[in-house]
């Protein structure tokens, strides 16, 4: 069905996700989830972004990326951190470069996985990350249940991330950023894109229908920032950038309830 691009899991994830990510790439060798270092995009800096985290091994070695939201509090995706234990993940903050040594490094206490996730592409990939330490950074706003109209088609969306800079590619070592359109749901989930893939209620897609521009492997969890307010998690799609594949996203506007509680709890 589909062979993760943004969803794509990383050897540094554990024996169990590793192995379920090895058996989705098999089945559904055309697709792809969440992005890593951003295809077409500009080099950025974490001062410009504060809110951009990294998500990594206990050697702090990044695999996905995730926004900060509270002092304590991480949204990512769900397929960044399903199988994983906390001690052996960590949230990074204030570093640019994947191979820096600056920054903030917290453990995680708690991780929360959307209850009904199984699968990227089956929706619900959304979780929260419990820091043990606080975050000096400013934190980003997410939306509202209600805040449905930042999807209006065309609106310009941002992303962030330290993935692949092409499908199969090698990670930028540096944070990358871009900006693309939100495409409607009717396209995206239409017979000449991701058809019944696309499940509208608990996904957004963005991107230019010619492509070159996208999320990539590695990108995964992180943000999708529109009017500069979280309204989207880096999640799947086919290939990197592909004409008629645009980055599919969390809709985090239909579990923002949940969130919330996950992040005043």
């Amino acid at each position: 069905m589909f062979g993760f691009k943004r969803a794509k899991k990383t050897a540094v994830l554990g024996a169990a996700a590793a192995a379920a990510a090895a058996s989705a790439l098999l089945s559904a060798p055309s697709a792809v989830a969440a992005p890593s270092p951003i295809v077409g995009g500009t080099t950025t800096t974490a001062s410009a972004y504060p809110y951009v985290m990294q998500i990594t091994n206990a050697s702090q070695s990044q695999f996905c990326g995730g926004t900060l939201v509270s002092p304590t509090k991480v949204i990512t995706a769900a397929h960044c951190v399903d199988g994983r234990t906390t001690s052996s993940t960590r949230v990074v903050g204030g570093r640019t470069y994947r191979n820096g040594t600056d920054g903030t490094v917290s453990q995680v206490s708690r991780i929360w996985i959307h209850p009904n996730y199984t699968d990227a592409t089956a929706g619900s990939d959304v979780a929260v990350l419990t820091l043990s330490s606080s975050m000096p950074y400013t934190t980003a706003p997410y939306v509202s249940a209600s805040n449905t109209s930042v999807y209006a088609a065309g609106t310009t969306a941002r992303i962030l991330g330290w993935g692949t800079t092409s499908s199969g590619g090698s990670s930028s070592n540096q944070l990358r950023t871009a900006t693309v359109p939100v495409v409607a749901d009717s396209t995206c989930g239409s017979s000449s894109s991701y058809g019944s893939e696309f499940i509208a209620s608990d996904m957004v897609c963005a991107g230019y229908s010619s492509g070159g521009v996208d999320t990539c492997q590695g990108d995964s969890g992180g943000p999708l920032m529109i009017g500069g307010v979280l309204a989207g998690i880096t999640s799947w799609g086919y290939g990197c950038a592909d004409a008629r594949y645009p980055g599919v996203y969390t809709r985090l506007t239909t579990f923002s309830n949940l969130v919330t509680a996950q992040v005043q709890s």
